[in-house]
């Protein structure tokens, strides 16, 4: 678990946005979906889709230790958990998404 809790933890810090998502999750598309509706600047996001990866049960782990949940989507945005799919449309609905985005130069 500490190898993943590292990858996770660095790959937060290192991207303006990180999201850990499976592809086949309509919250997932649900969250792809408010955050690609802004023209996002390249290489300001990066999505983990982790159905296929063996660490995806310790990732989801960690996220549970992290988060409170280990369900996914999980976004993070400048370092901070914004929430999962749901949280993500209800902020880009509010327009508290859109400053998140400025707020970290993504946008």
């Amino acid at each position: 678990m500490s190898g993943v809790k590292s990858f996770i933890d660095s790959e937060i810090s290192n991207n303006k946005i990180f999201a850990i998502s499976k592809s086949y999750c309509p919250y997932c598309v649900k969250a792809k979906k408010a955050l690609e509706s802004f023209n996002l600047k390249p290489g300001s996001i990066k999505w983990i889709e982790i159905e296929n990866d063996s660490r995806m049960n310790d990732i989801q782990d960690y996220m549970g230790q992290l988060t409170g949940s280990r369900s996914v989507p999980k976004v993070f945005i400048g370092g901070k958990f914004i929430g999962g799919g749901d949280d993500t449309v209800k902020a880009k609905n509010d327009g508290s998404l859109e400053k998140m985005l400025a707020d970290v130069g993504a946008i």
